[in-house]
């Protein structure tokens, strides 16, 4: 068996139960996707880049970024992102605060392990990763769920399927 490399292990992962839906973006928490990661590769670093005087974002004089960068054995991979408010506009300079700088790079490092793979079909507006694929019904299970699908066309009844299945009134009923 071929090893996958980092991205295709990270591209791989279903994230979909842990994101989030917020003014029509769906969002990743950050929490959950280092911790992911962390079980995969021990050793991933974060860096959060800062300015020769030591500020954990940059500016323009008139708006913010962050810079974030993560580490996957020799691998980095940067994001950059504004910090933005919650209608994600670009907050004004005059009106930051360390708040907001902490967001933006919470958010940056969600993208940056993207960038490595994780949840990267996020941003693609994808709903399921590349090469993801839902775990195969055990036979019995395959066999149940035909047995449904001919009650709802006629083809079986629910008399067969209780004897079929040895099912008790009580099951039936929550079916």
């Amino acid at each position: 068996m071929e090893k996958k490399t980092i991205f295709e292990a990270l591209n791989s992962i279903n994230v979909n139960d842990k994101t989030e839906k917020k003014a029509g973006l769906t969002y990743l928490s950050w929490a959950w996707a280092w911790a992911e990661v962390k079980k995969l590769y021990p050793n991933v670093q974060r860096r959060v880049y800062e300015t020769e005087t030591g500020m954990n974002y940059f500016t323009d004089g008139n708006t913010c970024w962050v810079k974030v960068g993560v580490t996957i054995g020799d691998i980095e991979h940067i994001d950059y992102l504004p910090v933005m408010n919650n209608r994600n506009q670009s907050i004004k300079l005059d009106q930051l605060t360390s708040f907001d700088v902490n967001k933006a790079i919470q958010r940056s490092t969600t993208k940056a392990l993207a960038l490595h793979g994780l949840g990267l079909y996020i941003y693609a507006g994808e709903d399921l990763p590349e090469g993801y694929e839902p775990p195969k019904p055990k036979l019995e299970e395959a066999r149940f769920v035909k047995a449904l699908e001919n009650i709802k066309n006629g083809s079986y009844t629910v008399e067969k399927l209780k004897a079929s299945f040895e099912l008790t009134e009580e099951q039936l009923k929550r079916l």
